[in-house]
């Protein structure tokens, strides 16, 4: 921004945008999401001209392929973009709903309703299409959203926020609702994340050094998000073709592996053909493979997996193994090292599957299932952002429900 006034008057912008917003009507969100979707539709070509200067300029700057992959939009990613804001559009306002509670006074009722956060800032590298579907959520619960790209994406977000603003003002709703941050004239992220007077929810999405810098940095409540470093235990009881297949279906999110199975902790009685079977047809799908110094000296075709490697996320296509000594060894470490947003269990034993439900300290537990993460499941499934790792505001999937607060009504006879 050319001052610091200038940011700090587009914040206040989306904080009045939010205000108004909180006062419309579910049914005026509703056709603003269905105009949104039918401009994103409309106008994809414009995205993909300037998704396709991006990656030009990205590749120029040596720009990491981990970053280039998530940078790359297709007309199939554009679409079930505009599938999420179609879907949004036909759900019911969520911040109509009642909710009981257990507080209650004398000679008075007392219910929970969802409400607003207000103003939510997301803070994101590459991912283009985030910036749409985050301002589709936002909409949705009445919260307005200041967009922080990152600038090897910057074409592609301004294209996106664009649409979708004059869609906003196409609806009649105040063009502050989707505020975009230039990144061409520095970088006033600290400056964003410390607002707390206008800002009401900072949501960082990308690597974990993304996270952590705002984390760092801000005064705004923060949502934690987390990509990849999950684990799982393959127990000796449970079979090769459900190990085979959860850990394979846990990379065939898009555009991002959220809950990609990164490490495996594998019990030390397991049998040696199964695990060999398993590396094989692993790199045959062309995953990279990493052992401990037990599994290394055993089989030296593996590459010793560094001590930092079991507390960071790889998100390349590596996958490192590690030998335990049976459940308990193998949930202290999953607590201790795991990213803490998903990890798994593939056992046959159901006194194994409660131990591990019960003492693993992560946000989703998946057992005998493929974490796979699904942006826009099927439905009856809410539409999610993301996977948050932390304990505070709200846990786990980030969905609708994640972005609205609580408001407590009292409402009592006089006297």
């Amino acid at each position: 921004m050319d001052s610091d006034s200038e940011l700090l008057h587009l914040i206040r912008r989306a904080n009045q945008a939010s205000e108004v917003l909180a006062a419309t009507k579910g049914t005026e969100r509703s056709r603003a999401l269905q105009i949104m979707s039918e401009a994103l539709s409309a106008n994809q070509d414009d995205v993909l001209e300037a998704n396709t200067l991006d990656l030009e300029a990205s590749r120029e700057m040596a720009v990491p392929d981990l970053i280039l992959e998530w940078l790359k939009l297709t007309p199939e990613r554009l679409q079930s973009v505009v599938r999420i804001l179609q879907r949004l559009s036909e759900l019911t306002d969520p911040t109509q709903q009642i909710l009981t509670t257990p507080y209650q006074l004398e000679q008075s009722q007392t219910y929970c309703q969802l409400m607003p956060l207000g103003a939510i800032a997301l803070i994101y590298e590459s991912f283009p299409e985030l910036g749409a579907i985050a301002a589709g959520l936002c909409l949705r619960t009445g919260n307005s959203l200041i967009l922080k790209g990152g600038s090897e994406a910057s074409h592609s977000n301004q294209a996106i926020a664009t649409i979708l603003q004059t869609a906003i003002e196409d609806a009649g709703l105040p063009a502050g609702c989707i505020e975009l941050i230039p990144t061409d004239q520095g970088d006033p992220l600290r400056e964003l994340v410390t607002q707390d007077a206008y800002v009401n929810l900072v949501i960082p999405y990308g690597r974990s050094s993304l996270v952590q810098q705002v984390i760092r940095q801000a005064t705004v409540p923060v949502l934690k998000t987390a990509i990849g470093n999950c684990y799982l235990y393959w127990s000796s009881s449970s079979s090769l073709d459900t190990t085979r297949w959860m850990i394979l279906d846990s990379y065939q999110s898009e555009p991002d592996p959220v809950n990609a199975i990164e490490k495996v902790l594998v019990c030390r009685n397991q049998d040696t053909q199964a695990l060999q079977a398993l590396w094989r047809t692993l790199r045959e799908k062309g995953f990279h493979l990493r052992g401990d110094a037990e599994l290394v000296t055993e089989f030296p075709e593996l590459v010793l997996a560094e001590d930092e490697d079991w507390d960071r996320a790889y998100l390349d296509g590596t996958i490192a193994f590690k030998v335990v000594d049976g459940l308990d060894e193998a949930i202290a470490w999953m607590n201790r090292h795991s990213s803490g947003h998903a990890d798994c269990l593939v056992s046959e034993s159901y006194q194994e599957s409660r131990r591990f439900a019960t003492d693993i300290n992560s946000a989703t537990i998946y057992i005998n299932t493929s974490p796979r993460f699904y942006r826009n499941p099927k439905r009856g499934s809410p539409i999610s952002l993301g996977m948050s790792n932390q304990k505070g505001h709200r846990r786990g999937i980030i969905t609708l429900e994640t972005l609205t607060t609580l408001k407590y009504v009292v409402q009592g006879n006089g006297i």
